[in-house]
């Protein structure tokens, strides 16, 4: 396992981010790009289909179960490129909530706006945003208030574009770059001014609490889980007290 240097665990403290550029490469992002674009398409008509009918919004899909549909999704989860930080960050006590394979479409503004996604009384919710294909400037990018992690940090106030948001730092990047975030943080997606979809992933975790996974919600995959590593990891066995 590989730890953070004390450079980066004092980028994580102060700043509330990590930038790993080619965290996913070689016969991994290969992996990676194919099954995605695979089910992206699949998952495409469905997805339409149900926008016109009412049920879904248009600004963006996710490919539904992606465990089930290839195991490089269940690889990226305890991957080594950020796994070790992960681990490090949460004192050892690492879970998985679950992942987004999402397509966002070219569209005028973002699908998000800015905002943190728990609140300090939560326990740390860390997410990682890996790109499956490169992502330039203006295209839906990854962007971050860097310090608003922090309980003393903000207020933060609504802002009309997200560029406007004062102090942030966007995060273009090549296939296979991940951003490790702390979701205290605020942060969003940049507009789109491309004609190109923005292929990402968010793996979403926490530092665990008792019952915060069910043992079910994973139990389908548990041919993948065969270390008790990824047994915790995955919530099928409780971390030790």
């Amino acid at each position: 396992m590989v730890r953070p240097t004390a450079e980066q665990q004092k980028q994580w403290d102060n700043e509330g981010y990590l930038f790993f550029e080619k965290a996913i490469q070689g016969n991994d992002l290969k992996r990676l790009q194919d099954a995605f674009d695979h089910w992206s398409v699949i998952c495409k008509e469905d997805w339409l289909n149900r926008v016109e009918a009412g049920e879904a919004i248009a600004t963006f899909y996710d490919i539904p179960d992606p465990f089930a549909k290839g195991e490089i999704f269940v690889d990226l989860i305890d991957h080594s490129s950020y796994y070790g930080a992960l681990m490090t960050f949460t004192d050892d006590q690492l879970i998985l909530l679950g992942p987004q394979v999402r397509t966002v479409p070219p569209w005028p503004l973002s699908y998000s706006s800015w905002h943190s996604d728990v609140p300090f009384s939560n326990p740390l919710h860390i997410k990682v945003q890996i790109y499956v294909h490169d992502v330039l400037p203006e295209s839906g990018e990854f962007a971050f208030v860097p310090g608003s992690h922090k309980l003393d940090s903000g207020p933060y106030s609504k802002v009309k574009w997200a560029k406007s948001m004062p102090g942030h730092r966007t995060f273009p990047g090549e296939a296979g770059t991940a951003i490790v975030f702390n979701a205290y943080g605020w942060h969003t997606s940049m507009d789109i001014q491309t004609d190109v979809a923005r292929k990402s992933i968010i793996l979403i975790y926490e530092k665990s609490t008792p019952n915060r996974v069910s043992p079910d919600r994973f139990a389908a995959i548990a041919n993948y889980c065969v270390t008790p590593e990824r047994r915790r990891l995955f919530g099928l066995e409780a971390y030790e007290s």
